[in-house]
Order: C-alpha cells, then structure tokens, then sequence
C-alpha cells in the first residue's frame, strides 16, 4: 500500500476501537456501582469512611470504574485489530501464530490485575497509613484520591503482564529475537526496577516483591521467544532445502 493508504488502514483500525471503548463504557456505568460495592467490602477497606470534596466526585468515580471496566472488556478486540492491521505483511503461518495470542492477553491482564490488587496495592495503602499514624494525621479520604490511588498502581501493572505476549508477537513478526533480548538485559532490569519502586511504598520489601515478578515476566519472555525463534530458523532451513532442490 502507499503511506496515505497505511494511514486509513490505521485510521480505520483506531476508530473500531473507539467504538467498542464507548460501547465498554457504557456496559461499565451499569457495573460499576456492583464492582464499587465489591471492593468497598475488601479488607483493606473496611472501616474507611470516603468523602466527596466536589460534586463532581460521585459522577467521577463512576466514569473511572466505567473507563476501567472498559478497557478490560476492550483489549482483546484491540489486540486483534493490531493484529489485522500488521497480517497483509506476515506470511499465513504468521498469521495463525500470531492470532493465537489474542485470547491470552485478556487471561495476562486479568493476572496482572489479580497482582496488583491483592499484592501491591494493600502493601502500598498500609504503608501509606503506617506513616500517617506515625505522624498523628486524621485520616480523612476522599473517593477520588483513594480511587486514583488504586488505579494508578492496578493499571500500569497490569498492562506489563503483556510483556510476555508482546515480545512473543514481535518475535512472530521478526521484529525482535532472544539474541537482542538478551542483549537489552541490562536495560529491561533497570526498568523493570525503576517501575516496582514508581508504583510501590519507598521501602525495599515491597520494591523487592514488584520486582523481581516483573523481572521474571521479562525471563519468560526471552525463553518464550527463543521458542519461537528456533521455529523460524528451521521453517527458513526447510524452505531454503526445498527451494534449493
């Protein structure tokens, strides 16, 4: 295709997802009150009194919970028009490899989300509260900041549980391998420990249990794409052997 023909192409692509993203939102607004209500009744919430500062924080939260719940109904169907967008340049085995990982990466996201509920984000509010007790602070919160609070640490951990299947799609299209992997090593440590101390308590306990999952993903990753690297290498032995003869 020409440039202008790859913009519509995208353009096309970009506003399927929009649809299905108002679409999630407004299934999200009819769930959100239930799902509220679920992590209201949460351990780490019991007892915790939220306040409204504006009158716009009622209606905020409900677009925050509609806006989540959203993007979690959407991400397969947007894995799959990345996928459409990017099949006219794979061959019809990369194709079928490639599609396969559409179904898993709402399954990675739900483990992500799991993660980062019930593992980071109950050490980040109790640390959070540790140090306003130690320093006599009333505690009041409002709905607004505690939402934003949980959803600033649940969503960007949840989005790098895809790691593992964005590397194994680039791999599948041939734009990374396990030898460039291994090379960046370095570089993906740094950041895999740059984002567990961002999104957790300043203290090494709980930077060191964000970590090292996040670094093992990047691992798995790696060995995930040397899988399907070795596939490569000896569908290009067969079809070189074939050709030749």
């Amino acid at each position: 295709m020409p440039l202008l023909e790859h913009l519509g192409e995208l353009r096309k692509r970009i506003m399927y997802i929009l649809i299905v993203l108002v679409l999630g939102m407004v299934i999200g607004l009819i769930f959100a009150e239930p799902v509220y209500d679920y992590l209201m009744d949460q351990e780490q919430a019991k007892g915790l009194t939220l306040h409204a500062f504006s009158l716009w924080d009622g209606i905020g939260m409900y677009m925050k919970f509609a806006l989540v719940i959203s993007l979690v109904a959407a991400l397969p169907f947007t894995v799959y028009q990345l996928w459409a967008f990017v099949r006219p340049a794979l061959r019809e085995n990369e194709q079928r490899a490639a599609l396969k990982y559409v179904p898993f990466a709402l399954i990675m996201f739900l483990i992500g989300l799991s993660f980062a509920y019930f593992v980071v984000f109950p050490l980040a509010f109790h640390f959070t509260r540790t140090v306003a007790e130690q320093l006599s602070l009333e505690e009041t919160y409002g709905i607004t900041q505690y939402f934003a609070f949980m959803f600033n640490i649940l969503i960007p951990i949840s989005l790098l549980f895809e790691l593992p299947l964005v590397i194994m799609f680039l791999t599948a299209i041939r734009v990374l391998n396990p030898i460039r992997l291994r090379k960046m090593r370095r570089l993906a440590y740094f950041l895999m420990i740059f984002i567990g101390v961002l999104v957790t308590p300043p203290d090494f306990i709980s930077d060191v249990l964000v970590a090292i999952p996040l670094i093992l993903l990047y691992e798995v990753s790696v060995l995930l794409s040397a899988t399907i690297y070795r596939k490569q290498l000896a569908a290009d032995a067969r079809w070189e052997e074939e050709y030749s003869s």
